[in-house]
């Protein structure tokens, strides 16, 4: 395994942990798509989590800006999902904090815990396992800017961007791996429906 793991063996690990799934699934924004991440089921591993989270956090020290801000450095991660990659990204860099956001409901806005404040030109990496949609990111894009605070990367384990990804602009983004799933917008234009498939629905 390289420090850096090559894409290749960031599958090959998460295939080993059943973190990727081949099959029919079925996204609760209605998209079809021939395969389904969990990356949380590798991070469930000390030694897995250490080797993608170094990783991780070496494509973040290739950024000169980002290494002169790590001792002051945030990391911040949407939801609980992302948590364990957070935690895992800030103690290989020696990052100074780590702190989430979180939704009381499925569409409910996204919030810090009470006492979690941001102060006014904090440097904050946003960090999660993978990134589909962009919605989480974004969204916690926007609540962390709200407090003056600068979001100055994101990074991922996985980027499978679907159809439907928010671009976020010139904001540098680091993956160790970039997977593309096919995807189906609906169950009409889905050739796994067509034929007959079992279909899977997930949650997130």
């Amino acid at each position: 395994m390289h420090l850096i793991p090559t894409q290749d063996e960031v599958v090959a690990l998460l295939r080993e942990t059943g973190a990727i799934r081949d099959g029919h699934f079925e996204y609760p924004n209605g998209l079809h798509a021939t395969e389904y991440m969990q990356v949380q089921l590798a991070m469930r591993y000390f030694q897995h989590a250490k080797v993608l989270g170094v990783g991780l956090s070496r494509l973040l020290r290739g950024n000169p800006e980002i290494r002169a801000m790590i001792p002051e450095l945030s990391i911040v991660s949407p939801d609980t999902g992302g948590l364990p990659v957070a935690y895992s990204v800030c103690e290989a860099l020696r990052a100074h904090q780590v702190y989430w956001a979180e939704r009381k409901e499925e569409h409910a806005p996204m919030r810090f815990r009470q006492y979690l404040e941001q102060a006014p030109g904090e440097k904050v990496v946003l960090v999660d396992d993978m990134l589909r949609s962009g919605r989480n990111m974004n969204d916690l894009k926007t609540l962390v800017e709200a407090s003056g605070a600068e979001v100055v990367g994101l990074a991922v384990i996985i980027y499978q961007p679907n159809p439907n990804t928010i671009d976020f602009g010139p904001l540098p983004l680091y993956h160790l791996a970039k997977l593309d799933a096919t995807y189906y917008k609906d169950s009409s234009s889905c050739e796994m429906c067509r034929v007959g498939v079992p279909i899977n629905k997930v949650w997130v």
